[in-house]
């Protein structure tokens, strides 16, 4: 076939004529990278496959459709003439081309993703992303933001706790165009700045149905807050913003009051221990009314004072869905509640109330004893830490049985005095779903269990009893041992028995020897005062049978109770002969063998 040998026709295809659209291939050649000429093998190939068979003369010398030299110098053939037939069938490989060369780059990107996660010692999948903590640095950041475009179905990416990807945000909010289905974003603790913020605020477009962010510990943002908030879509669907410990000043609260109107969907507001926003609480407030939805607000530690009770007061009127409210650690907004606990009465739907070290004072007590037993929907409640209502609190104790539905009650160190501790007594019989009691820290409980332990039985519901520093007795611990034999307590999961060093050893030995019926204990704790040693001798003997009966048990607290090596030894061949999996917290109980037994610490 003469022909075909003097027809010139390969130069002519990738060097081109001179024309001008045979530069334009020239360029855009050159312009392709490895890995799409790779593709672009693979794609012919499979179009070759699926041709109709032709001679070897145009299956292989036929001239492109749009080159200028077709028909120059080169006698068409019969095989040569595109047929009608052959046109249909170009159009179906094309578009069958396009769908490998997508397999392709999704097979060899997904091949990428996989590695960069085993190699952070993750599990890979699709649709959420966990990285925290993986000690990512701005380099990482970079590599995965190339990944994006092989995560097309992500909906949660979490990158909290690297502190080394500060700064280094916006290249990754530019890819997130690729995975406009993410829900979650988690950013917790990454040092990030006000640039950022910025970039991330800009790249909200891209990610329409957002419904949870976490800014979380990155103080740097403090005072460029709005950065972020001018970036706010209309009718986002963001439903959860934690912004804790954020630095957020006067400023922020505005812009961030102003930005609610932005987020009518918004459920759960975190603006924990930013102890400047009180300064701002005059702006931000006010606008908690566009917020109607909202059922979370936690504004623990963020530097209340007095009137920011009253000020938060007036806008509580207009979350009618709130169910949770933390005013925790506001040391200064003690007498406030006064004027501004009336307010609270109108969440009638309110199941959780931390009021714990707000230092409240006795008309604040007075005061909320007149709201709290009309929040009949209330399940938790903590009055903790606040000692100078040992006295007064004994009128809301006393009215506590209009709360049917409570379920956890913490009163730890409020300096309850005996007539307290009797009327709590009372009532704690009528608390049919009371599963969390903590009276910690209260000394008159100490020589007074079994008053308390007799109607707590009747619940039959109590999963935690924490019993702190309680100046407890030996004659508690019998109480406490005979109540177990009954199975009224059967429930119990979690019991803190922690710094009662008033309990002397025959009573902790009669305790081990005698308790039974814990069946769902898995934590117990009996460690002592941080200044204090004893020998565990009198009763280590016993607490092999203890934990024999108390099948469930995964965590045992004995710091400071001193043990032999031998004693050692006997407690962790207990788990191998066993079966069992407890773990012995006995830090700093190490005791040779042959010392006697080390006096307690004054």
């Amino acid at each position: 076939m003469p022909i075909l040998l003097r027809v010139p026709w390969w130069p002519v295809v990738f060097k081109g004529g001179g024309g001008e659209d045979s530069q334009k291939k020239e360029e855009g050649s050159q312009k392709r990278s490895p890995f799409d000429l790779i593709m672009n093998q693979i794609r012919r190939k499979k179009s070759f496959a699926e041709r109709p068979q032709r001679s070897s003369v145009s299956r292989f010398f036929r001239p492109a459709e749009n080159s200028e030299t077709r028909g120059k110098g080169i006698p068409e053939t019969k095989e040569s003439e595109e047929k009608p037939e052959d046109k249909e069938n170009i159009g179906p490989v094309t578009e069958d081309a396009g769908l490998a060369d997508t397999e392709v780059c999704s097979v060899v990107g997904w091949g990428r993703v996989k590695q960069f996660i085993q190699k952070l010692g993750k599990k890979p999948d699709s649709r959420s992303l966990s990285l925290c903590n993986c000690g990512l640095t701005a380099t990482d950041v970079v590599e995965l933001a190339t990944m994006l475009p092989f995560l097309t179905l992500l909906e949660d990416l979490d990158l909290s706790w690297n502190d080394l990807i500060g700064g280094a945000l916006k290249a990754l909010t530019f890819h997130l165009q690729h995975v406009n289905r993410l829900k979650t974003l988690k950013l917790s603790n990454c040092r990030l700045t006000a640039e950022d913020i910025t970039a991330l605020g800009q790249a909200f477009e891209y990610i329409p149905l957002l419904e949870e962010l976490d800014l979380s510990w990155n103080s740097y943002i403090g005072g460029h807050l709005s950065c972020l908030t001018e970036g706010l879509q209309p009718e986002c669907r963001v439903k959860t913003l934690r912004l804790v410990d954020c630095g957020v000043t006067a400023d922020d609260a505005k812009s961030l009051g102003e930005a609610l109107v932005l987020l009518p969907s918004l459920e759960v507001l975190d603006l924990s221990v930013n102890k400047h926003l009180a300064s701002g609480l005059q702006d931000f407030a006010p606008a908690l009314r566009h917020a109607s939805r909202l059922q979370v607000l936690r504004l623990h530690m963020c530097g209340l004072k007095q009137d920011s009770i009253q000020i938060l007061g007036g806008a509580l009127q207009h979350l009618p869905d709130l169910k949770m409210l933390d005013l925790s650690c506001n040391k200064e907004a003690g007498g406030g509640f006064k004027e501004g606990a009336a307010q609270i009465a109108t969440l009638k739907g309110l199941q959780s109330l931390d009021l714990h070290l707000c230092c409240l004072t006795d008309e604040d007590m007075l005061a909320l004893t007149q709201v709290i037993p009309l929040l009949s929907d209330l399940k938790e409640l903590d009055l903790s830490s606040n000692k100078k209502t040992g006295v007064t609190v004994q009128h809301l104790f006393s009215r506590l049985r209009f709360l049917p539905k409570l379920k956890s009650l913490l009163i730890n160190n409020c300096n309850l005095t005996g007539d307290s501790y009797r009327t709590l007594v009372e009532v704690v019989s009528q608390l049919f779903e009371l599963e969390v009691l903590s009276l910690s820290w209260n000394k008159c409980v100490g020589g007074n269990l079994k008053s308390l332990l007799d109607p707590l039985v009747q619940t039959s519901s109590l999963q935690v009893l924490k019993l702190s520093s309680c100046n407890l007795t030996g004659d508690d611990l019998v109480d406490l041992a005979s109540v177990s034999k009954s199975g009224e307590l059967a429930h119990l999961r979690q019991l803190d028995l922690t710094y009662n060093d008033t309990v002397e050893d025959a009573g902790w030995a009669h305790f081990f020897q005698e308790t039974m019926g814990l069946k769902e204990l898995t934590e117990l704790d009996i460690s002592l005062r941080p200044s204090t040693r004893r020998d565990a001798s009198p009763w280590i003997d016993s607490l092999q049978g203890f934990l024999i009966r108390l099948p469930a048990i995964s965590e045992f607290g004995l710091h400071r109770w001193v043990l032999t090596n031998q004693q050692r030894e006997c407690l962790e061949s207990f788990n191998n002969s066993h079966k069992r999996s407890v773990h012995f917290d006995c830090y700093h109980s190490t005791h040779r063998a042959g010392q006697g037994p080390l006096e307690q610490d004054s």
